[in-house]
């Protein structure tokens, strides 16, 4: 249903796995081009097949036939596109969803195991390596199918439970590379680290926060007024810093230091409104916050 969803169902799976005595293991799958190489034939086939109006996949198939591209407008031709769906289409991620809901294999085959799918981004959940390894193997070979290829440079793994910093096998694709374990993963915008419990990071988000408010900052600096700065760092930045916190529990220590971010901002808006009224501070807070 949204980001939001896909985050809490992967905390519930591990949640649910550490709680059994379990340490689970994570592999988070890029695609290479992923909406690039969907096939319309068998996307096409695959609507049918969940019993859509004729009408609708007809609209579809001449949707998807007409489709064109240009390199340039003036140094390019115009060129059919036979392959594909259009990335940043509203529909293009339920589209590439049916054509992906394949991969989740058999649970008869591989019972304790989950495949958590957000349009292009893949999580492998199982509990022990040797069944990850397996649950990755079916996985590649539905993609293969697909004619997906799993791009093994973006691709890693990652522990979470009590033997989450114990040294383990590799897992191996088909072609015989190795995937490496890391100490964070990146899923649906927000970072995963290995920890006794599901933890996310909120490092990145500070990072990206004040990436954020400084580019807003170096564009209109003191050119306009401080109700116009106050409410683009309302609807740009602030959002950024709050990312998906309502997925995941959060320790005292994240708080405090989402705290010391907001507070060390807000300094900053001291000097850059040239004040150092701690009632007009605490007015600008209310009107972000």
């Amino acid at each position: 249903m949204g980001c939001s969803h896909g985050i809490y169902t992967v905390r519930h799976v591990v949640e649910r796995f550490i709680k059994g005595g379990n340490t689970v293991n994570l592999y988070a799958m890029d695609l290479s081009k992923a909406f690039d190489k969907v096939n319309h034939h068998a996307l096409l086939m695959k609507l049918m097949k969940r019993n859509l109006p004729v009408v609708l996949i007809h609209i579809l198939e001449n949707w998807l036939k007409n489709c064109s591209s240009m390199v340039n407008c003036v140094l390019s031709y115009t060129f059919a596109v036979k392959f594909g769906v259009r990335q940043g289409s509203v529909l293009s991620p339920f589209l590439f969803a049916i054509y992906l809901d394949d991969v989740p294999v058999n649970r008869s085959l591989i019972p304790s195991s989950f495949v958590v799918m957000c349009a292009d981004d893949i999580l492998l959940i199982a509990p022990s390596v040797s069944e990850l390894q397996r649950l990755f193997h079916a996985c590649e070979f539905e993609l293969s199918c697909l004619d997906m290829c799993i791009n093994t440079k973006k691709s890693c793994c990652i522990r979470i439970g009590p033997r989450y910093d114990v040294k383990c096998a590799s897992i191996s694709t088909m072609k015989g590379h190795n995937l490496p374990w890391v100490s964070e993963i990146r899923y649906l915008g927000t970072y995963i680290i290995k920890c006794r419990q599901f933890r996310c990071s909120v490092t990145n988000s500070k990072r990206t926060f004040n990436r954020s408010t400084n580019a807003i900052f170096g564009k209109v600096g003191r050119i306009v007024s401080e109700e116009v700065t106050l409410q683009l760092v309302k609807s740009k930045c602030l959002p950024i810093l709050l990312y998906r916190l309502e997925c995941y529990p959060l320790l005292k220590a994240d708080l405090h230091f989402l705290d010391f971010v907001v507070m060390r901002f807000f300094s900053f808006l001291m000097k850059l409104f040239r004040t150092a009224n701690k009632d007009i501070i605490d007015e600008c807070r209310s009107l972000i916050l």
